[in-house]
């Protein structure tokens, strides 16, 4: 069955707003390293790597090996009504991780479904529905989420289990205060959040939920320094915090473990999933204990933190740690930024290049600077032709992201630079 029939059945059974990326959607039938092949035999050096969910890479032995030997014993599901040795010991090792003080930790089968359940502990802990986010931020595609994505294109609904207000910061590049220092670019948005405090809640807010870097909306990156301002805020008004880390978690950022780190905040809870599996569906929340705790109702989790699952996910993270990959991350990462910069000098259809280590935003641009999805789309499909996979996103369509497997070597970086190079200037051609 070629690819393009194998497209009509999926347009035949699966929902139009189903997103495939090209004009000819491929199907990825085997992978190692950071190398995925279609269908019809094309090699590509994968960029995205599932949406930042294959972090370590494909075919990774020290994971296989777990999951095997997890297959082998027979059991791949219990459901959390037992006892669960690699979830309690991947729990132990993720509450250290945290820094987090008595953190306790709750997993599920995805991000989505991880920021629900903060979402429901923090109302629950604080008594109050009302829920801070930043503008251009993506949570998530479940009710609650939805309810507090701050993006029209992956808002579906304005209906919602919790009364959300947006505060400025989520996306530098065009905010009425992107030509401010970064002190003052701080201390505008600070202001911005104590004036919506004022006129559009009732004062007992829940939480705030927060991306450290904004994923979806195109990797975009505040000051450091911008979340401890807006901490000392929550704190004046008993508010949680609610780290979104379910892109930039697990050391993708380079020079912290949690893109939080970069505020010197320790928020009140952490959501994770995506890198934590290389593959595998799990997620989760980590939080203080007491906020945990303080549901009065009976709750489990079928499937979150099932012995596959963890099993595949403690040995991802043992080889995550064990090789310093974060590390790497930040070497690579700066390779990467130094390229693509000296190509924004060079090319100005590319107006930003953003982001901390493996996690980087390229902006295209019309020549009066407003955003351009269709060069975007060239860099996208230019990329593929010449052997590598990158991501999309961004409020306008127009950002180019940049994640690849945090296993990515010196050679498979230069190629990458050199790929979007050629990518990029077909963009520059095009938008003439």
């Amino acid at each position: 069955m070629t690819e393009s029939e194998l497209l009509s059945r999926h347009r035949a059974v699966l929902p139009n707003w189903l997103a495939l990326y090209y004009d000819e959607p491929i199907e990825i039938v085997r992978a190692s390293g950071r190398r995925v092949t279609d269908a019809d035999g094309n090699t590509y050096l994968d960029f995205f790597a599932g949406i930042l969910t294959n972090a370590i890479g494909y075919d990774v032995a020290e994971i296989s090996e777990a999951i095997r030997s997890q297959l082998d014993s027979g059991v791949l599901h219990t459901s959390t009504l037992y006892l669960i040795r690699k979830q309690v010991e991947l729990a132990e090792q993720i509450a250290e991780l945290s820094g987090i003080p008595g953190a306790k930790v709750f997993f599920t089968n995805s991000g989505t479904e991880a920021n629900e359940t903060a979402l429901m502990l923090a109302t629950q802990y604080r008594r109050s529905n009302q829920i801070l986010a930043l503008r251009n931020s993506y949570h998530g595609r479940a009710f609650a989420t939805v309810g507090i994505t701050g993006n029209r294109g992956w808002s579906a609904s304005s209906l919602s289990p919790v009364k959300v207000s947006y505060v400025h910061g989520g996306y530098r590049y065009r905010s009425p205060f992107a030509s401010l220092s970064d002190a003052d670019f701080i201390a505008a948005c600070t202001e911005d959040l104590r004036d919506v405090l004022q006129t559009t809640t009732a004062g007992d807010v829940a939480a705030m939920i927060a991306e450290p870097i904004q994923g979806v909306g195109g990797f975009n990156v505040p000051p450091d320094g911008f979340f401890g301002a807006f901490k000392e805020v929550l704190d004046e008004n008993g508010i949680l915090l609610i780290s979104d880390e379910v892109q930039t978690g697990w050391g993708r950022t380079g020079e912290h473990f949690w893109g939080m780190q970069a505020h010197d905040v320790v928020p009140d809870m952490m959501t994770f999933a995506k890198g934590l599996g290389n593959g595998l569906a799990i997620g989760g929340v980590v939080a203080r204990g007491e906020v945990m705790d303080c549901l009065t109702a009976n709750s489990i989790s079928t499937f979150g933190g099932n012995p596959i699952s963890t099993a595949g996910a403690k040995a991802t993270l043992d080889y995550l740690l064990d090789h310093d990959l974060q590390g790497n991350a930040a070497k690579q990462g700066d390779t990467l930024f130094g390229g693509l910069r000296d190509l924004a000098e060079k090319y100005d259809v590319l107006g930003d290049v953003r982001g901390k280590g493996l996690m980087i935003g390229l902006e295209l641009i019309e020549a009066d600077r407003s955003p351009s999805p269709p060069a975007a789309g060239v860099v996208l499909e230019e990329a593929k032709k010449r052997g590598l996979l990158v991501g999309k996103g961004g409020l306008h369509g127009n950002v180019i992201r940049l994640a690849p497997p945090m296993t990515l070597t010196d050679a498979e970086t230069g190629e990458a630079l050199e790929i979007l190079e050629g990518s990029i200037a077909a963009a520059q051609e095009a938008r003439k």
